[in-house]
């Protein structure tokens, strides 16, 4: 997704593996919001990266079977996966980060080389949140034996709901986050809200007809299986992993992109329609969260009043 407003100040860069974009309506306040969101990114960076060596998730895996002792954020951030992987029954799980190795994505996605790629081996089914021995008082978690963490699913969506609405608090205007198609808006939108064009691929340049929508509060995302993909044997695989199963989930649909309270709520729910493939639909219309669903062959499903596309969109 990329996004546009009326006449904000925006700034983009790389961060967390993919493209931050910052936006704040009143632009005399950007070097403020920047400075929150990039204290936010290093912070999320260095609680739950898979692929830092000293981060704390890198260190809580590391030490499955024993009990180790873990930060206010990552504390946070492990709250919110098992808050995601109680809402959807095990649909979106914390425990799948050996599912995740196992398919080849042990390494940044920059890093992934196609050519040092095997056939896969899925690691069947996770181990689920009831697995974990959390105590959240004292911030002590103790991780089963071979079971490892992967927070990618919702630190990300995180990070993008504490930065906006931490950096609203100081510059006092309007803020959007976008960290790769996860956005999240604090404060008083522009005119006519923040618009913000759908797409399959969040860094694709411009916006020219794509359909666009515009929302002021809450949080929107987009989760596909077109952009992190690589090649393992004769499968093309992507990060989204099916807890019950090891393994992608049957293709069903190309993107899903969700509306919903927060940024968090909506990559939960993005995420789960992914897994859920048909059985999204219902799901997404039970939970009131208005959807816009692409299928593989590129024909779109919408729910919950999500409106017909219109192009317009503009970065």
């Amino acid at each position: 997704m990329t996004t546009a407003a009326a006449h904000p100040a925006s700034v983009s860069f790389p961060a967390l593996g993919t493209t931050a974009s910052l936006l704040v309506a009143d632009p005399g306040g950007m070097d403020a919001a920047r400075q929150v969101l990039d204290d936010e990114l290093a912070a999320v960076d260095a609680a739950c990266s898979r692929f830092r060596p000293d981060s704390e998730l890198s260190r809580a895996n590391a030490a499955a079977g024993a009990v180790c002792h873990v930060s206010a954020l990552f504390a946070e951030a492990l709250d919110v996966a098992l808050h995601a992987a109680e809402v959807t029954e095990g649909v979106v799980d914390p425990t799948v980060g050996a599912a995740v190795t196992a398919l080849g994505y042990d390494v940044t996605f920059a890093a992934l080389r196609p050519q040092d790629l095997g056939p896969v081996r899925p690691a069947g089914p996770s181990a689920g949140r009831r697995a974990l021995e959390w105590d959240r008082a004292a911030r002590r978690l103790r991780l089963p034996p071979g079971v490892a963490l992967d927070l990618g699913a919702t630190a990300k969506a995180l990070a993008a709901d504490r930065a906006s609405h931490r950096a609203a608090q100081v510059v006092g205007c309007g803020i959007l986050v976008n960290l790769g198609g996860d956005i999240s808006v604090a404060g008083e939108a522009p005119p006519g809200g923040w618009r913000i064009a759908i797409a399959d691929d969040h860094t694709a340049p411009g916006t020219a007809g794509r359909p666009t929508v515009s929302i002021t509060t809450g949080g929107l995302a987009t989760s596909g299986t077109t952009v992190r993909t690589w090649r393992r044997g004769d499968r093309r695989l992507h990060h989204i992993v099916d807890p019950a199963t090891g393994d992608i989930p049957a293709p069903v649909w190309r993107t899903v992109s969700v509306a919903a309270a927060s940024c968090v709520d909506a990559n939960t729910a993005s995420t789960e329609a992914v897994v859920l493939g048909e059985r999204a639909l219902r799901r997404l219309r039970r939970a009131g969260l208005p959807a816009r669903l692409v299928r593989v062959d590129g024909t779109v499903e919408r729910v919950c009043g999500w409106p017909e596309d219109t192009a317009g969109g503009a970065r």
